[in-house]
């Protein structure tokens, strides 16, 4: 990938946008984290980086933060937000030691709080009336204005989007640097989870976790591409949650398996409304090729076309696979242990990912091309 001159409207000379985009997950965005640094090469490249949840705060401390410091910054987060347990050394297996390390390991954020992240709110705010969120989040607000530097979040190169949730209109709404000034609160917003985190004030609304209504802000990255001057677009989606998974065999295994799905499903729904946009964009550009040529000039035909212009879309699929030891609770186990190992994971896929994309044949315009280095099918192309 050919290095690029950018400016603050995220365009290039070449014509090629690159986007980040960050599912939520919780504990699991170490795996994003570790995928980041196998991509640090080519972080330069990065136009665009949109993030959800645990997503969000992984983009704020990409944008935020100049290329030379950006994985210190990340390193720092997650050594911050992961407790000190003592690794045994127990192996990668599905034994009963290593589930209980973990599960006390969740036990124990949920008891006593996160470092840097959130704690738990004290007995007297329970008293007269209860509150709207068992956590206080303030410490997050702390950690971004310490590790994350706004100013340029807002005024650098990058573009940066988050999502979340008015908690009255139950829309959804998009946060984005090229349009209003981001603040902590902002990037707080979109990873407040209820009833865990309390709903974020920002200018007189109060917003929270965007993965309840979607828990990838890849539609709103595919759905402006035809806006962009870019010809060319590829976009790494890195997703903490698989759809594919085993059949469970216990109420534990149960719930995890309920909860990849949730969060997966509303991934895989965006990602296939994306390619069935991109396919009726295409379709509708044929149907006009088949005007006159005076109806073809017509200015409202000429306007339809601007908005369906049709670059050539690589998308890089990036997935978490869950471990045989993980649990449940793998989205809110906190251990440095498991964040190391998801970091490592992390990246594993995105270099082998990497090796894919430097492989493969770029798609034409008009193309919608998908990688997945893990997948059953590990390279599908639509349209053109």
């Amino acid at each position: 990938m050919p290095s690029k001159q950018t400016n603050t409207a995220g365009t290039d000379a070449a014509g090629t946008l690159t986007a980040l985009v960050l599912q939520g997950g919780g504990a699991l965005g170490a795996y994003q984290a570790g995928a980041c640094e196998a991509l640090a090469t080519r972080m330069q490249d990065v136009d665009w980086v949109a993030g959800v949840s645990i997503g969000a705060i992984n983009a704020a401390l990409i944008a935020g933060n100049a290329p030379e410091q950006r994985i210190d910054r990340l390193r720092q987060f997650w050594e911050r937000v992961s407790l000190p347990m003592v690794d045994p050394g127990l192996p990668h297996g599905d034994g009963l030691l290593r589930q209980w390390r973990n599960g006390s390991a969740a036990v124990c954020g949920a008891l006593l709080g996160i470092p840097g992240f959130f704690s738990p709110r004290p007995w007297w705010d329970w008293w007269p009336q209860p509150p709207a969120s068992i956590y206080d989040t303030g410490p997050l607000r702390d950690t971004l204005l310490e590790l994350v530097d706004f100013d340029r979040l807002n005024d650098g190169p990058m573009r940066f989007t988050v999502d979340a949730v008015d908690v009255e209109s139950g829309n959804l709404s998009h946060f984005d640097n090229r349009q209003q000034r981001i603040r902590p609160e902002h990037v707080m917003a979109s990873g407040a989870l209820p009833p865990g985190f309390p709903a974020i004030s920002i200018d007189g609304r109060h917003y929270w976790d965007g993965g309840l209504v979607s828990n990838t802000p890849l539609a709103q990255v595919m759905e402006q591409l035809p806006s962009l001057p870019q010809r060319r677009a590829t976009i790494f989606q890195v997703d903490l949650f698989s759809a594919h998974g085993k059949l469970p065999h216990s109420l534990d295994a149960v719930a995890e398996r309920d909860k990849d799905i949730r969060y997966s499903s509303r991934t895989r729904l965006v990602s296939d409304l994306v390619r069935e946009r991109h396919q009726l964009r295409r379709d509708l550009n044929k149907l006009v090729e088949r005007l006159p040529a005076r109806q073809r000039e017509h200015p409202e035909v000429q306007a339809l076309l601007a908005s369906t212009a049709l670059p050539a879309v690589t998308l890089v699929h990036v997935i978490h696979r869950r471990k045989p030891y993980e649990s449940q609770n793998k989205d809110y186990e906190f251990s440095a242990p498991s964040m190391r190992e998801h970091w490592l994971a992390g990246m594993a896929d995105m270099q082998a990912s990497l090796a894919q994309l430097d492989a493969h044949q770029p798609p034409r315009i008009g193309e919608f091309c998908v990688l997945d280095c893990h997948g059953k099918v590990p390279e599908r192309r639509y349209g053109a």
